[in-house]
């Protein structure tokens, strides 16, 4: 038996990062790290070289005297609390010959420079080595405007298919699950038939040797994954939407469009969304510092899209970007700002947007851009045409521009064009008309705008961007989902049904529910692929694909001037 037969292989769970660097460029390991930390109090850089590995490792980290959260125990219990803190960090640079490679532990991601990060890394590896029935956890950013993040997660390893994912309209941003048949030293080794790998940004997190030729072996290993030309059948929906390489004319294309819609805070292609290193905070955040070099800083409770963007108010194109990269925008758990709840972001990484380029469409989020693949928009306007196409089961009325009053509002609002809507026999109004129960009962539910003649749930707005149609779309599902789990609100309804109409037909039989999206785009335009916004045409189809799942029909109405 040989000395690395007999020698035990150990392995410890490692975050892998891949780095790349321009074709042009020659770079030390040291223009890898942030260089604040090459010379910062508490930090050792160290060359080293061991058994065919060279490379470069940093340690550290800040210690605290007292703990940040001594000062709200102690006020509450009147007992004096003192404990010290202290966040270690390390950082593991290496080359090979594929590349150049990180391992960090701790919070040593923080201290890689995120210029250089292979962003595609993690997903090359995790759609080209995940079992077919190992998935465990899935993470989607949606590309419908709101900056929505959904989450999967099962606690055995399911099929991919088992999770019901959108297969047009998300980006996959973590996916995590079990990988077997790949010479790993924790599969060689014979500790397990498979190894849980999870995929996160740039990095991919398994267990890794600790003894250099084993892991080298392990590294050689996930190279000739990711070198393998095509991801896994099941998983090859996740490939077409892709990173764009920061360079070339179709970046430039991409950006120059950007540049010109963050100039407008009013867009309907722009959103804010809440970047993948601070998700888990977000929720209990209570403060946000916004700082611009040489311009100050500002610190608000809310932060929303207005306040992002005011950072490029007094750019020229051309420079609009690169004032939201330069801005720092970090979270904090407290209202005085002395408790970060996050490392310090980007501004631009709070951006999502939706950007055209000639025949081309991107999509920018969290700082990085998107290709939005062939194969993806043929399925979302394949899928819109044919929802569009529908002939519809009723006609609404024209819905003319009225006298404006002295705060220059339409006197024609929704409320005035509803009330025509049900002047038509057989149309009921249910606009306002809320049901209040235990579980509404912060101002009631509002089922549909107008009831039509077979019971359909008809749902008006008048929208120039898309967070009104999103809202039209949610409350549309919202209301069947419902009528179709709450028996108080199914019984409440009928009921008003008989007390506005006089009749329970149509609205009876639940089984068969129409739901009717009446919409006036500007000056009546027609509805279809060129005049909804990306964000719109998602929003619309996700909700089309819930309500076909609760077996109710959904038609689109677009409504005249």
């Amino acid at each position: 038996m040989s000395s690395t037969q007999q020698r035990k292989r150990t392995t410890r769970k490692s975050t892998l990062h891949r780095l790349r660097v321009p074709a042009e460029r020659t770079i030390e390991l040291r223009d890898l790290v942030r260089s604040r930390y090459l010379d910062r109090p508490g930090y050792k850089v160290q060359d080293f070289v061991k058994d065919g590995i060279e490379g470069l490792l940093i340690t550290g980290g800040i210690p605290r005297e007292r703990a940040d959260w001594c000062a709200a125990v102690q006020a509450i219990t009147g007992i004096e609390v003192s404990e010290r803190s202290h966040s270690a960090a390390g950082l593991v640079l290496m080359r090979t010959e594929r590349g150049l490679y990180a391992l960090s532990y701790g919070v040593g991601h923080h201290m890689l420079d995120p210029y250089y990060r292979d962003d595609d890394f993690g997903l090359e590896f995790a759609t080209r080595s995940l079992d077919e029935d190992g998935v465990i956890k899935v993470r989607n950013q949606i590309m419908d405007g709101r900056g929505r993040v959904d989450e999967y997660s099962a606690a055995r390893g399911e099929r991919i298919d088992g999770f019901g994912l959108d297969r047009f309209g998300a980006i996959v941003r973590r996916l995590c699950g079990t990988v077997s048949g790949i010479p790993l030293t924790s599969v060689r080794g014979g500790k397990a038939h498979r190894v849980k790998v999870e995929r996160a940004e740039s990095t991919i997190k398994l267990p890794l040797a600790t003894h250099p030729e084993d892991f080298l072996g392990d590294l050689r290993a996930i190279e000739e994954v990711c070198a393998r030309e095509e991801p896994l059948p099941e998983l090859r929906f996740v490939d077409r939407v892709r990173t764009l390489a920061p360079s070339g004319r179709k970046a430039e294309d991409a950006q120059g469009a950007l540049e010109r819609l963050i100039a407008d805070s009013n867009s309907a292609r722009l959103a804010l969304s809440v970047p993948e290193s601070c998700l888990e905070a977000f929720g209990s955040a209570q403060a946000f510092r916004l700082t611009r070099p040489g311009h100050g800083r500002e610190e608000v409770t809310d932060l929303d899209l207005r306040t992002l963007l005011q950072f490029v108010r007094d750019k020229e194109e051309g420079d609009r970007l690169n004032a939201l990269e330069r801005a720092r925008i970090t979270m904090y758990s407290d209202e005085d700002c002395r408790t970060p709840a996050s490392a310090s972001t980007k501004g631009c990484e709070w951006l999502i947007a939706d950007v055209p380029a000639g025949a081309h469409r991107y999509f920018y989020g969290q700082g990085k851009w998107y290709e939005v693949g062939a194969d993806l928009l043929t399925t979302l306007e394949e899928e819109l045409r044919e929802l569009l196409a529908q002939k519809g089961t009723l006609t609404l009325p024209a819905w003319p521009k009225g006298v404006r009053n002295p705060k220059g509002q339409d006197s024609h609002d929704e409320g005035w064009y509803n009330d025509l809507i049900a002047r038509q026999p057989g149309y009921t109004l249910f606009d306002k008309k809320t049901i209040v129960t235990e579980r509404f009962n912060g101002g009631g539910l509002e089922i549909c705008d107008v009831l039509g003649p077979q019971g359909e749930l008809i749902c008006v707005k008048k929208a120039s961007k898309t967070a009104p149609l999103n809202h039209l779309f949610a409350q549309g599902v919202v209301a069947v989902e419902t009528l179709r789990t709450d028996s108080e609100v199914r019984e409440k309804f009928l009921a008003q049904v008989v007390a506005r109409s006089g009749t329970r037909s149509g609205a009876e039989d639940l089984g068969a529910l129409r739901v009717v999206f009446g919409i006036l785009l500007k000056d009546g335009q027609d509805i279809d692929v060129d005049s909804l916004f990306a964000f719109a045409q998602i929003s619309l189809l996700h909700s089309a694909q819930r309500l076909r799942a609760m077996h109710a029909e959904v038609e689109v109405i677009p409504i005249r001037r």
